[in-house]
């Protein structure tokens, strides 16, 4: 008891002086937040929350999606339980301020990765791996008969600020010489009502949440995606810059999901996967990654079976990906560069060695 209130003490010591953790009564390494999100008992999550295949509600009141699922993967690996999460809905102009100030302890929001954001003289982020390969794009109606970007000069176009999305079509805009009237709203929701309601010619975004947002329109057939990809997205969940084991936690938690896949591990098959690591010592890559042997989750932080516990609750990468926005889902979007880099793609995990 002692002990632990001193340790307790130390780590808040730690914690006001701004340094990286302190060392626990197990002899591993603990963080602030860490310490905090097992104390609580609850991971706290920011999320889009209107976004079908990435973060929407269900008629039941629960959360599901691609961004979601990294939630419930983290809280299982850290906490054991990938229901202990509470999911805390940000628009753009929010979601920064609500991770620096600890409002939320994790931003997994289709954020773009970029180097103001990651800079500690900008946003001062800690950016886990990319889970969405994306590009920017812009939708029309089919009525319009407007066929590229180009057709666009001289026409309104909704976007929403605080967004890449915003700079972006400024800067593409500029590069065509193409005169433009930028309607800007905080939301995504005001967004899309502005242009369905005619106040716009085009709305633009990444190409997925386009997707996404057009599942829900009265008729989606009578909206179609120009061809034109304006820039690259990047989507990946981020952490404050500040507590190094927090961040290492979360993006080893996702390179577990990409490294599963790639070695051929399920949410079905993993215990049978362990069983055999267990059975067999010769098998010494595979017993280090599902924690049968070494320290891995002790240098991050976590139980040696991390990477298990994540996968018994959402599944490998791929299965993410196909559950909510590929072919099991309503958007039924092409894996493209989210191909895992043996396919063709960019999706690659370190070696976990």
């Amino acid at each position: 008891m002692v002990l632990n209130l001193r340790l307790q003490l130390a780590c808040s010591l730690v914690a006001a002086m701004a340094l990286g953790g302190c060392a626990s009564d197990e002899g591993g390494l603990q963080s602030q937040k860490l310490a905090l999100i097992k104390g609580r008992g609850e991971l706290i999550c920011g999320v889009q929350g209107t976004l079908p295949g990435f973060s929407s509600v269900d008629s039941d009141g629960s959360y599901k999606g691609l961004d979601v699922d990294i939630c419930r993967a983290t809280a299982a690996a850290v906490l054991g339980d990938p229901n202990k999460v509470e999911f805390r809905d940000l628009n753009p102009s929010e979601r920064f301020a609500a991770l620096a100030s600890g409002e939320v302890d994790l931003l997994s929001r289709n954020t773009t990765y970029t180097l103001s954001r990651d800079a500690a003289g900008g946003n001062g982020l800690s950016f886990a791996p990319v889970v969405f390969y994306d590009g920017q794009g812009l939708m029309v109606p089919k009525a319009s008969g407007i066929t590229s970007v180009k057709g666009l000069s001289g026409k309104p176009i909704c976007v929403e600020t605080g967004t890449t999305s915003e700079l972006n079509l400024a800067d593409r805009m500029r590069e065509l010489k193409a005169p433009y009237t930028p309607l800007k709203f905080q939301t995504s929701d005001q967004t899309y009502a502005a242009y369905l309601q005619g106040r716009c010619v085009a709305v633009t975004t990444d190409r997925s949440q386009l997707a996404a947002k057009r599942t829900g329109f009265p008729n989606p057939e009578a909206h179609v995606l120009l061809p034109d990809v304006i820039s690259k997205e990047p989507l990946a969940p981020a952490t404050v810059n500040g507590d190094p084991l927090w961040s290492d936690a979360v993006r080893w938690t996702v390179y577990g999901l990409m490294q599963a896949e790639e070695l051929g591990i399920t949410q079905t098959n993993v215990d049978a996967k362990v069983a055999k690591a267990k059975a067999n010592p010769n098998l010494a890559d595979l017993r280090r990654f599902l924690g049968v042997e070494g320290d891995f989750g002790k240098q991050v932080g976590l139980s040696p079976d991390f990477v298990v516990r994540a996968l018994k609750a959402v599944g490998n990468y791929g299965e993410i990906f196909e559950r909510n926005v590929g072919s099991g889902s309503v958007l039924k979007l092409e894996r493209g560069l989210n191909r895992s880099w043996k396919d063709g793609g960019l999706i690659y995990s370190p070696p976990f060695r």
